[in-house]
């Protein structure tokens, strides 16, 4: 069964609602998005900002960021793509783009888990670019790092999975239906949702208690 949802999670200035009710991100620092669905998570806190997003990748994967696909969750105008030759070149791009204070919304994709003092580093430099972007008329800057899997990084503030939901009522229409889980976080417990998104419809997300298959109500 899942846990209920307690109050304490950020509110105002100091928080970006992620979806719905007290689902948020602190601002000023690190949050971890993981699973298959981690950029369409990521598409959807992008369109919940303002201002320009610098997203972060390894150059040496032979993927590339469809920008234009990101277009029924937010606006690729707004990005501002970057690439990196090393490891160590995607955490240094992040933590330079935070403590500038140049952009609300930072994303790095990496292939590991980095350890506890980049992590470290990256609130540091989140938290140092405030004041940056209240002269630039941004808020505080937020970083998401992206990983496969179930994730893992040391130190981040939260950690949220996301995958898709099969089901046959989507096949033939632009909705679709994820399956949300908070793995992790400073202030709240564990919990998971099932989230769906209406066809024809711009912010049209909800979020339901989820339910594994078989657990009592």
């Amino acid at each position: 069964m899942s846990l209920p949802i307690h109050h304490h999670a950020p509110r105002g200035p100091e928080a970006l609602q992620l979806l719905v009710g007290d689902l948020t991100l602190r601002r000023g620092r690190v949050h971890e998005f993981c699973g298959s669905s981690r950029v369409a998570l990521a598409a959807m806190v992008m369109a919940k900002s303002t201002g320009p997003v610098v997203w972060i990748r390894p150059a040496w994967v032979p993927e590339r960021l469809n920008a234009a696909g990101l277009q029924p969750l937010a606006d690729p105008a707004r990005l501002i793509l970057a690439q990196a030759d090393r490891d160590e070149g995607l955490l240094w791009a992040m933590e330079e783009s935070l403590r500038s204070g140049a952009a609300p919304l930072v994303v790095a994709e990496l292939l590991a888990p980095p350890a506890l003092t980049p992590i470290r580093r990256l609130h540091l430099a989140a938290e140092a670019g405030a004041e940056a972007a209240r002269r630039e008329g941004w808020t505080q800057p937020l970083g998401l790092i992206l990983l496969p899997g179930q994730g893992g990084a040391q130190g981040i503030e939260s950690r949220w999975q996301m995958r898709p939901v099969p089901s046959p009522s989507l096949l033939w229409s632009d909705a679709a239906c994820w399956h949300l889980s908070r793995l992790r976080a400073r202030l709240l417990p564990p919990a998971s949702w099932t989230l769906q998104r209406r066809a024809g419809g711009e912010e049209v997300l909800t979020g339901v208690p989820f339910e594994e298959p078989g657990t009592a109500k």
